[in-house]
């Protein structure tokens, strides 16, 4: 038996290991099916200006990004981005939102749109930590 270390395998590789878990994965899981969903804000040109993506799955909406321009940045436009994907979310049958974020991101950000940090991973990547926090969707937000 020969396991070769590759220090820059290739994409292919990459993809057929994880497509071959999640084939496991999914033979297991009680959900059947993760969805994607995303919002976006685009100006008149239709540049996209904003936007917040992630995906849906059983009682779950996980938030992947939320980005905004920095020319819009303090406008309130994030917190609209992020009820928005918590809304459709929540059509789809969601009632609870997971997000993580680093120490030189968002963490407050979102302690104001409602979320609390379940846990804190210090010395990530390093010096800095990484927050994982989750929000209970109500029909009301």
């Amino acid at each position: 038996m020969n396991i070769e270390v590759l220090e820059n395998p290739d994409v292919q590789l990459v993809s057929f290991l994880d497509e071959k878990i999640a084939e496991f994965n999914w033979a297991r899981w009680e959900v059947s099916e993760r969805k994607a969903l995303a919002v976006k804000l685009s100006d008149e040109n239709g540049e996209v200006i904003a936007g917040a993506a992630g995906r849906t799955f059983g009682d779950w909406l996980m938030i992947n990004t939320i980005w905004v321009a920095e020319s819009l940045r303090g406008q309130n436009i994030g917190s609209k981005l992020l009820a928005k994907i918590e809304l459709a979310a929540q059509a789809r049958g969601c009632n609870k939102a997971l997000l993580d974020t680093l120490n030189f991101q968002a963490m407050p950000f979102y302690e104001k749109q409602g979320y609390q940090v379940q846990w804190t991973q210090q010395g990530y990547p390093k010096t800095g930590c990484k927050y994982y926090m989750v929000k209970q969707l109500s029909s009301h937000s």
